[in-house]
């Protein structure tokens, strides 16, 4: 039944992109794809492009510019920024800013724009995290100075991550009409469809080969369609589909940190429930031994080579080969005899014969849910619940959407996936200040000396300088927030981001990617050019 459905949708979905297609092809014809393209890589925001709401925080904000970015090697350059330094106590960042910066509207980038930008994230009540910051400062027209409360190593992230909005044009609705000073601005949106956008001519960089820009917003199933038919130059896949072969196409696979994994509800149900009505805990997940075992009952690399058809890695963290992963994260999975022998000494045995394992009266059972549109989280889950039931646990796997998997986040098992270049995603999945908060500690981890760790890696004095502490907030040879330690998380897997490009496209290195939120691969997008 489950497969007459998902053909029902394709199919449905194919005949939206066609019909689409065909009206976009009329204006825009297969011959023209050398100064326009046509891409079908996801990343639709429901929130629009508002860098103060969090548009950019993942990969490239495209229609806007940072002070700093990354380069292919994840190393920290220069972007809007021609100068900046830290103060001697680690409280005032100095940035000079070029001159010949303009927003695509031709009016000039300054100072003041970046100082209004950061002020309005920080009260914004949005994504970005400036909760150190007391406020910024333009100091002169092309200075501005960003003067923090108190130490916090992580402020150069934000120099990386915020792009710079214009203060004459911002305001609401200008999520949905961005104006910014990016290789590119928005020519319109048919929010659902497409977003076409054009090269920005008062762009400072190098400019860019191709002059429009179509993101398309269709389906798994309906984009790969598109690409086998030649419609579009560039698309995702998931990893199972990329094992096929697309005529005149090649495939450009990534290496991320999208990590998937499952949470844990780590207090038991004591009846309490969120200011919203959600209840709060399990009485499974919240014993440790339950929590230890499904960590090293699972076989990651067995997850790896049949769910995502060998395009990822295990993932034993959140931030797997970034500087600040601890390589004590590691560890050897599969071990059923070891898991099953964590159980025993904890006192869960199975005592009816039933095939589950009981503690006190409680039955070691909970559900898992995921997000039901998508497939990889589906098979993870799936796979996850085969690999411990050997254990005599049991999970009930269901398919939610968000909007139901939110109130149950709290007290059920869930497949979630992160993965970001930047240290402080740590901070919110690992503190207890974040406990229950959004969907940052769902699952109410709590452990002072974490806590600890954490703090202190954010009031170092400059980023190298907290690498020891994140790294010991996962482990620190006592305790920590890994398997060895607190195992709040089963981590799964790393994807492999898997694209199908034009064979005459040229699109560079692509640096590691973060989570697929937003256009990662687009960072590079000034390099792109037609090769014929």
């Amino acid at each position: 039944m489950l497969h007459k459905c998902h053909l029902s949708k394709s199919c449905f979905s194919l005949c939206v992109l066609t019909l689409l297609l065909g009206l976009v092809f009329l204006a825009a014809p297969q011959a023209q794809a050398r100064d326009t393209l046509y891409l079908a890589i996801k990343g639709e925001p429901s929130d629009g492009y508002d860098p103060t709401l969090g548009w950019g925080r993942y990969g490239s904000p495209l229609f806007q510019s940072t002070l700093l970015r990354r380069d292919a090697n994840l190393d920290i350059v220069k972007e809007l920024a021609t100068d900046y330094r830290l103060s001697e106590d680690a409280l005032v960042w100095a940035v000079t800013i070029r001159d010949d910066a303009k927003f695509s509207d031709g009016k000039p980038l300054t100072a003041e724009d970046v100082a209004y930008t950061f002020n309005t994230a920080a009260q914004s009540g949005g994504k970005v995290d400036l909760a150190k910051m007391d406020k910024a400062v333009a100091t002169g027209r092309h200075t501005v100075e960003f003067r923090l409360r108190e130490r916090d190593s992580n402020f150069i992230n934000r120099l990386v991550s915020l792009g710079i909005v214009p203060r004459h044009l911002h305001g609401p609705g200008y999520a949905r009409n961005p104006v910014g000073s990016g290789p590119y601005m928005m020519a319109n949106w048919t929010e659902g469809q497409q977003m076409v956008a054009v090269a920005n001519p008062y762009y400072y960089g190098e400019t860019p080969h191709f002059k429009k820009l179509v993101f398309l917003f269709t389906d798994e199933d309906t984009s790969f369609a598109a690409a086998r038919a030649g419609k579009v130059q560039v698309v995702v896949v998931p990893q199972y589909l990329a094992v096929q072969k697309l005529p005149g196409m090649k495939l450009h696979p990534v290496k991320s940190v999208d990590n998937r994994g499952l949470l844990f509800p780590m207090v038991p149900n004591e009846g309490k429930k969120t200011a919203t009505g959600a209840p709060i805990g399990n009485n499974v997940t919240s014993d440790i031994a339950i929590r230890k075992a499904i960590n090293i009952a699972i076989d990651r690399k067995a997850l790896a080579e049949a769910i995502l058809e060998g395009y990822g890695r295990p993932a034993y963290g959140v931030c797997d080969g970034l500087p600040w992963d601890n390589p004590a994260n590691k560890i050897e999975d599969g071990n059923l005899d070891k898991a099953r022998a964590i159980l025993a000494k904890a006192g869960w045995k199975d005592t009816d014969g039933d095939g589950v394992v009981e503690k006190d009266g409680v039955c070691a059972e909970f559900t898992m849910v995921y997000p039901a549109d998508r497939a990889i989280r589906q098979g993870l889950a799936l796979a996850c619940a085969d690999m411990i039931k050997p254990l005599g646990i049991h999970a009930e796997v269901l398919g939610k959407s968000w909007d139901e998997i939110k109130p149950m986040m709290h007290s059920s098992v869930v497949v979630f996936g992160w993965g970001s270049h930047d240290p402080i995603e740590m901070y919110h999945l690992y503190s207890s200040s974040h406990a229950g908060e959004g969907w940052n500690n769902p699952g109410f981890y709590r452990n002072l000396a974490v806590d600890e760790h954490l703090e202190a890696a954010l009031s170092a004095p400059e980023y190298k300088a907290a690498l020891e502490n994140w790294k010991k907030a996962q482990w620190d040879g006592t305790t920590g927030a890994n398997t060895h330690g607190d195992a709040p998380w089963a981590w799964l897997v790393n994807l492999d981001h898997t694209y199908f490009v034009n064979e005459h496209l040229d699109i560079g290195t692509s640096q590691i990617e973060p989570h697929g939120h937003g256009w990662p691969i687009t960072a590079n997008i000034q390099q792109w050019k037609w090769v014929n």
